[in-house]
């Protein structure tokens, strides 16, 4: 991944600034957009007070709230905007155990707009639980579709031994995930632009996936999923990591699927694609109920619910 020396330049800022952040012992859990709005509509919230306001809950604040130096590092960081008298940041960051991850400010509604929220968290889980149950000793591992860096980074956290790749058609998820990465002190994740595996080669004991799965009407990349119901992307995923796994090789694909009158056709379609014997697998609803305010978009007229998913899918050895 090539950056110009103004980017890199704006990168080493933002590093800075996490640096900072995080020895000022900041936190944030990031939450929904629905109760983020919500958060941000109620009385006393039209101005930042603090720095999780700045940097967490995207209020517009007064310069005079943050010190010159996080001052100086937004403006070199190209990430800082003005509003009338008011000043409001461009990225946020947020926690995930004891790191920090910078990602886009709220509201996420430019097209390259890299994600974080509450399926980074479950996504999370899904790969700490599988770490620690799986016998197989994880030697090459690939994030499809990283973002904010998640996938990669509790992977290459929890086996530093192993090379793990972080792919993106972002480059600027790809840039914050090399940012996340070395504020987290990860050495061993390489970051390469790639639609899904097109672009890199070799197989893998571990392929893990958080793919956007809704139908989106500007078709923003971090949201749009595809098809009819958004879940062409996930297929997608299922199709290439099979034929990229390694013999007892894993793939843990969290996503969302949109339930018709109690079908899944998610599970309908994975069922077909993992029918022979080299496929052991397993599907399960992480949470029956994502997303409710969707419903009200168009294309969603017969869903009843958006079911959060997560499929592991192991190769026989």
């Amino acid at each position: 991944m090539m950056l110009t020396p103004q980017q890199v330049q704006a990168d080493e800022a933002l590093l800075r600034l996490g640096q900072r952040l995080r020895a000022d012992g900041y936190r944030f859990t990031c939450v929904t957009p629905a109760t983020h709005a919500r958060n941000n509509a109620r009385q006393g919230t039209e101005q930042a007070r603090n720095l999780r306001d700045v940097f967490g809950w995207s209020r517009p604040f007064a310069a005079s709230l943050i010190s010159n130096d996080e001052l100086d590092q937004l403006r070199s960081a190209q990430v800082l905007s003005e509003e009338s008298e008011l000043l409001r940041s461009q990225i946020r960051w947020s926690s995930l155990d004891d790191m920090l991850l910078v990602h886009s400010a709220y509201p996420t509604d430019t097209n390259d707009a890299v994600f974080f929220g509450p399926d980074s968290y479950r996504f999370a889980q899904v790969i700490h639980d599988h770490l620690q149950h799986s016998p197989l000793r994880v030697e090459h591992a690939v994030d499809i579709g990283c973002g904010s860096g998640v996938g990669a980074l509790v992977i290459a956290r929890a086996a530093q031994h192993a090379q793990v790749t972080a792919v993106d058609i972002n480059p600027l998820a790809l840039r914050y995930t090399a940012i996340n990465a070395a504020l987290a002190g990860v050495s061993n994740v390489s970051i390469q632009s790639s639609d899904l595996l097109d672009g890199i080669s070799g197989n893998f004991d571990l392929i893990v996936a958080n793919p956007p799965y809704m139908l989106d009407a500007g078709q923003r990349t971090y949201r749009h999923g595809g098809g009819s119901l958004g879940a062409q992307l996930s297929l997608r995923i299922v199709d290439q990591a099979c034929e990229r796994l390694s013999p007892g090789g894993a793939l843990l694909l969290y996503t969302g699927v949109a339930i018709v009158e109690g079908r899944d056709p998610l599970l309908e379609a994975i069922r077909l694609r993992l029918a022979g014997p080299e496929w052991a697998w397993v599907y399960r609803e992480v949470d029956p109920d994502v997303f409710g305010e969707q419903l009200h978009e168009p294309g969603y007229e017969h869903v009843e619910r958006i079911a959060a998913v997560a499929l592991t899918v192991n190769r026989s050895a």
